[in-house]
């Protein structure tokens, strides 16, 4: 898996992305990219905004 630390780093330095960026930073899937920031939602470190067709993310 992947670090968290990585990951939010990547979200503090683009302020806001999608499952599909972050994929491809990670060079993983949409679905594992998705997994992992569906880990930090629940760990109350993201928020998740919903639009038709993509899923935007924040540091909380």
């Amino acid at each position: 898996m992947k670090s968290h630390s990585k990951i939010l780093g990547f979200i503090r330095k683009n302020k806001v992305i999608t499952t599909s960026e972050l994929a491809d930073h990670l060079k993983v899937s949409w679905n594992t990219a998705e997994k992992y920031l569906l880990e930090l939602t629940l760990e109350n470190k993201l928020i998740r905004i919903k639009k038709i067709g993509v899923n935007l993310w924040l540091i909380k």
